[in-house]
This record gives structure tokens, C-alpha cells and sequence, in this order.
């Protein structure tokens, strides 16, 4: 009997955790129906709750937004947005913050979080994985002495809090998988690891027993 339930365990803890989020996230998005007046609103049309309706607004919106703010006419309206709210204190400086991480997360010329390296930490000799940032800048630059880079160390199995260091890049060591390899194998406290590995690291059991011998 415990091998069956650990075995539904395994089954259905993934699956429960998989629609958890997915229902985290598809009903945040539906408060984004709240923006329609409410005879607009899928409970006023059809007479029932549709779950996912604000899901399809909300890409509705950004992808619109997206496509309203690539032509000239939209790049105006931006600027003149962000020059109306950098003149709000307060906001100003959160509104900046948010949007320069989200420029950097996001742009396609950016360099953030599309390496995964290898640091020592939290002591020499103790090794883990953290994601490239970029590089150091500001005041910060003048005080530090050759090449620089900036890492986020992410903490297990929540990677969304963790630590900034900013290390020499000759004491990192650049590994050959993707960010969601890595993502993988931090969630997982070192469970799953990555997908590739170097087949030369194999042992063979046979041949350890003949030495034994």
C-alpha cells in the first residue's frame, strides 16, 4: 500500500501544483474584465462566469499595445506618457526602476539571464548556480578592479528571491545549458539534472569490480 500512494503521489502532486498556478494566473488575469463596463461584461451577455475571458483580454490588450506603440504616432504617446509620470515623485522612481529591469529582462539585445554560470558561494569551495546580469556600472565600476561581471544567485526551490554578487569573471565558469535547464535543476534542489551530460563521466560497473579484484 505505500508503494501504490507514493506512487499517486508522483502522479498527482505535479498535476495539482501544474493547475494551482495555471489557476493563480488564469484569475488574476480575469480581474482585467473589471476595465469593461459591466454590460460589456461575459456574465451580462451570456448570463454565466466564462473562466480564461479576461485571460484572452488581457493578451488582447498587450498584444494591441504592443502593435499601437510601433509606429511613430505610438512611440509619441509613450514618450509623452513617461514624461508625465517621471514628473511625479514617488512614482517617478518606482516606475523607472521597474522599467529599466523590465527593458533589460526583456529585450532581445539583452545579455540578462541568457547565460547560467557556475560561482563559488556562499564560500570557497561551496559551488552553485547563478544567472549572468550583465556587467557593473555606475560609481560602482570605479571601485572594482578588472573584469567584472554582475550575477543573481537564486535561492531553492523559490528562485524568485535570491542574491546579487558582483564577482571577477575569471572565478565564474560558463556552463553549457539553457536558463530552463538550469531553472530545472535549482527547483528541484539538484533532483533533476540537466538533460545532456558528458558520457566520459559514465562508470562502469564491471570495471570497478575487476579492480576491486
Amino acid at each position: 500500500m505505500r508503494k501504490y500512494f507514493i506512487t499517486g503521489l508522483l502522479v498527482l502532486v505535479p498535476l495539482a501544483i501544474t493547475v494551482w498556478v495555471l489557476n493563480l494566473i488564469i484569475t488574476t488575469m480575469d480581474q482585467s474584465l473589471m476595465l469593461l463596463p459591466e454590460r460589456w461584461r461575459p456574465e451580462a451577455i451570456f448570463g454565466v462566469h466564462i473562466p480564461g475571458a479576461g485571460t484572452i483580454l488581457t493578451l488582447l490588450i498587450i498584444f494591441f499595445t504592443g502593435l499601437a506603440t510601433r509606429n511613430f504616432v505610438g512611440k509619441k504617446v509613450v514618450q509623452l506618457w513617461e514624461a508625465i509620470v517621471t514628473r511625479i515623485p514617488v512614482v517617478n522612481s518606482i516606475y523607472s526602476s521597474v522599467k529599466q529591469v523590465s527593458d533589460t529582462l526583456f529585450s532581445s539585445s539583452g545579455n540578462a539571464f541568457r547565460k547560467a554560470v557556475l560561482v563559488q558561494y556562499p564560500r570557497e569551495g561551496s559551488w552553485t548556480i547563478a544567472f549572468l546580469t550583465g556587467v557593473p556600472g555606475g560609481d560602482v565600476r570605479n571601485h572594482l578592479r578588472g573584469d567584472y561581471i554582475s550575477l543573481y544567485v537564486p535561492t531553492t526551490p523559490n528562485p524568485t528571491s535570491g542574491f546579487f554578487l558582483m564577482v571577477p569573471r575569471a572565478d565564474t565558469i560558463e556552463l553549457d545549458m539553457n536558463v530552463d535547464e538550469a531553472l530545472k535543476y535549482i527547483v528541484s534542489m539538484g533532483v533533476v539534472s540537466p538533460g545532456h551530460f558528458d558520457k566520459s563521466l559514465i562508470i562502469d560497473p564491471a570495471k570497478v569490480h575487476d579492480s576491486v579484484l
